[in-house]
């Protein structure tokens, strides 16, 4: 084999891998929340503890593969923390406050409280059960799984290119829920260079006393982030809008909220499990009157978007592998009931259905098809050294004014 053959070869072979992310083929925020809302659903669908340690499972494989070292991709070992939490505390508020769930296994017996009349239906102490623990156990890891699916999506998605994608009417809406959703990356962020700091010193990270010298900085520091933050929004004009006909803003109104209320009610519909026959019509016909109100309020913004991001092929498997998931779970609760409900009156093991969790490893489609991220402390689409300035558009803030946390004329635009 010659030298030419040999260098032939991975060339052919190279469409087979995932590209390094760039500034202009990374997946956009939208297609990670719609895969990471995919798996949510599924989540809620079940309270099988091996199809949510299956999804949380694949959820944080696909954020290991392709999460980057900004600030917001820090934050998923924050939630899965908080999930852990949530089980406890659902635990031992089903061991004090009891449980409906009635069972023959004692564990153990707390001294009950006595409460007056007005109180029935709840006791403080008394019998604790093997199934009321369990029932607990399994409705804390739900809850528990859906909230680790959120943090995937706030690990693998760009809060700033999220609010690029959102339409007109949305936008000062959209400007305060990603404030709001940096916050907890940013708190993670400033805890953890906070702890290091301390490391350094000599000085203890754990305990009372180093958490309240710890979260006083932290408390500063989102103070002042929040200050520079509003200063920026209003140089950059935020909140001007066009003057349109009063008869298209009530329309508009109109259209949208009747829209969301659909959405709301198909949702509800599609979650419950009586609700399966109304949900999906209400579900279309409230998207589509809200994509019809958020397309006449979109008259009223005046603002451009500077390089908007392109949904392709990768794009579309990324969100579509997380709609599958959610499709297939919702179809399995009608074919596989049982299992994934496992009951706990009387005890019974749960088993893993084998069709819901081949539907659910569609969801690591994003760790193969998703650009591969830059190596660490190399930012996506980072230009070279010394040619950050060129082709800055008229009147971008120059490089290193904008504030911590505050977006820049790139991200809002």
């Amino acid at each position: 084999m010659t030298a030419r053959t040999r260098s032939a070869v991975p060339a052919r072979r190279r469409p087979l891998r995932a590209p390094e992310a760039t500034r202009s083929n990374a997946v956009p925020a939208g297609a990670w929340w719609l895969w990471a809302l995919g798996l949510a659903t599924a989540a809620s669908r079940t309270t099988n503890p091996l199809l949510l340690g299956l999804l949380v499972g694949v959820a944080g494989y696909v954020v290991a593969a392709r999460r980057t070292d900004a600030p917001w991709a820090r934050s998923y070992g924050a939630f899965i923390r908080i999930g852990l939490f949530v089980v406890a505390v659902r635990l031992v508020f089903s061991v004090f406050l009891g449980s409906p769930i009635p069972g023959t296994h004692t564990v153990f017996t707390l001294p009950e409280v006595p409460l007056p009349d007005w109180a029935q239906g709840v006791r403080l102490g008394g019998r604790v059960t093997t199934e009321q623990l369990v029932f607990a156990l399994y409705d804390g890891a739900k809850l528990a799984a859906l909230l680790i699916c959120v943090g995937a999506a706030n690990s693998l998605a760009n809060p700033a290119r999220l609010l690029k994608s959102l339409p007109g009417a949305l936008y000062e809406a959209g400007v305060a829920v990603v404030v709001a959703m940096t916050f907890a990356p940013n708190m993670v962020a400033d805890v953890m260079r906070l702890r290091t700091a301390r490391r350094l010193r000599g000085r203890p990270t754990g305990g009372i006393k180093a958490v309240l010298q710890i979260g006083l900085p932290v408390l500063e520091g989102a103070l002042e982030r929040s200050i520079a933050v509003a200063a920026s929004m209003d140089a950059r004009g935020y909140g001007r809008t066009a003057q349109v006909p009063p008869a298209v803003r009530r329309t508009t109104n109109v259209l949208t909220l009747g829209g969301l209320l659909g959405v709301c009610a198909g949702t509800y519909g599609l979650l419950a499990a009586q609700g399966a026959v109304y949900g999906v019509p209400l579900l279309i016909a409230g998207l589509v009157a809200a994509l019809a109100g958020l397309r006449l309020g979109g008259a009223r913004s005046v603002r451009t978007r500077y390089r908007p991001d392109r949904w392709g092929v990768r794009a579309w498997l990324v969100a579509g592998s997380g709609v599958v998931v959610a499709v297939a779970m919702i179809w399995a609760g009608g074919a596989y009931g049982e299992a994934l409900h496992p009951g706990v009156v009387p005890l019974t093991a749960p088993v893993l259905p084998l069709w819901p969790a081949a539907a659910v490893l569609i969801g690591l489609l994003p760790a193969v098809v998703a650009p591969v991220p830059p190596p660490v402390g190399t930012p996506v689409g980072a230009a070279p050294t010394g040619a950050a300035a060129v082709g800055t558009p008229v009147g971008a803030a120059p490089t290193g004014t904008a504030p911590a946390g505050a977006p820049n004329s790139k991200e809002i635009q």
